[in-house]
């Protein structure tokens, strides 16, 4: 495995790969590695020729300082765990002054209005500094490539269209959710859920599972009264929202259309802990 620090580091090592026009693979991550971020290297390790990952807790993205300090950092661990998957690896684990230079600031983008539905809406400001920090990780990788995970559905979607409005030469691959056996979202966030919590947190896929199923034959109105009736009943959780959307535009869906898709999204605190998930309607 290769472990680097600063930009200048990382770019000399790519450099021979640019040269000999091999494929590069980028995984963004903010660390606490788990099965999730391994299905998204594997993928990648089968694709390219090089896999970078980053690993950078990005603190532009957070409008909730509390959330950015208790988010977890566990470099050490997870080199171990990038090391037993592959020695070939590349990892990139920047400092926030490296990142940002003394200016800790997002730069504004336009997402088409992605940005102002759902997370965009709780989380002013969040997708800025989503499209800031894999802006700057894909000027600097320069990779054929690069990873996200479908969990994060609104910010894969969101990435796109950066692509799109930018003319970034990169191919954004999208990854299926990866889930415990028990249906569990596999997140960095559930290190911070007790063993009886995790077990707990299935019930947000079993509603979302139900929900998929009721929206084949019922009305949008009916889904959502369902969902929020689970919710009322489990005094374990508090429901953050859940929304059925179309999957292109990310708006609320009211009516089901002819040709379009859908996708269910659902956001839950359990322990204090902010949990998303989501599920193709379709």
């Amino acid at each position: 495995m290769f472990l680097f620090h600063t930009k200048v580091e990382l770019q000399a090592y790519l450099e021979t790969f640019h040269k000999a026009n091999q494929s590069i693979g980028l995984v963004p991550t903010m660390g606490a590695i788990h099965r999730g971020h391994l299905s998204l290297m594997e993928q990648s390790l089968q694709e390219n020729g090089c896999t970078v990952v980053s690993i950078f807790v990005n603190p532009t993205q957070f409008n909730n300082a509390e959330d950015l300090a208790k988010y977890p950092r566990t470099l050490e661990r997870d080199l171990e765990i990038i090391r037993s998957l592959s020695e070939q690896i590349v990892v990139f684990s920047p400092s926030v002054e490296e990142i940002y230079a003394g200016e800790t600031v997002a730069k504004k983008f336009d997402y088409d209005g992605l940005e102002f539905e759902m997370e965009g809406a709780q989380r002013p400001g969040h997708f800025d500094g989503v499209g800031t920090i894999v802006k700057k990780l894909f000027d600097l990788v320069e990779p054929t490539k690069a990873y996200f995970g479908e969990k994060d559905f609104q910010q894969l979607q969101i990435i796109r269209k950066l692509v799109e409005k930018e003319q970034l030469p990169v191919t954004i691959v999208g990854v299926p959710i990866f889930r415990a056996t028990d249906g569990l979202a596999m997140s960095s966030r559930n290190e911070r859920i007790s063993t009886t919590g995790l077990h707990q947190s299935t019930f947000l896929y079993k509603v979302l599972k139900q929900a998929q199923e009721l929206f084949k034959t019922e009305s949008i109105e009916k889904v959502n009264q369902f969902v929020e009736s689970q919710f009322k009943n489990n005094s374990t959780f508090d429901l953050e929202y859940f929304t059925i959307a179309d999957e292109e535009t990310l708006k609320v869906a009211t009516a089901k259309q002819a040709g379009h898709k859908y996708r269910g999204f659902l956001v839950a605190h359990i322990e204090g802990v902010r949990l998303i998930d989501n599920l193709s309607f379709n």
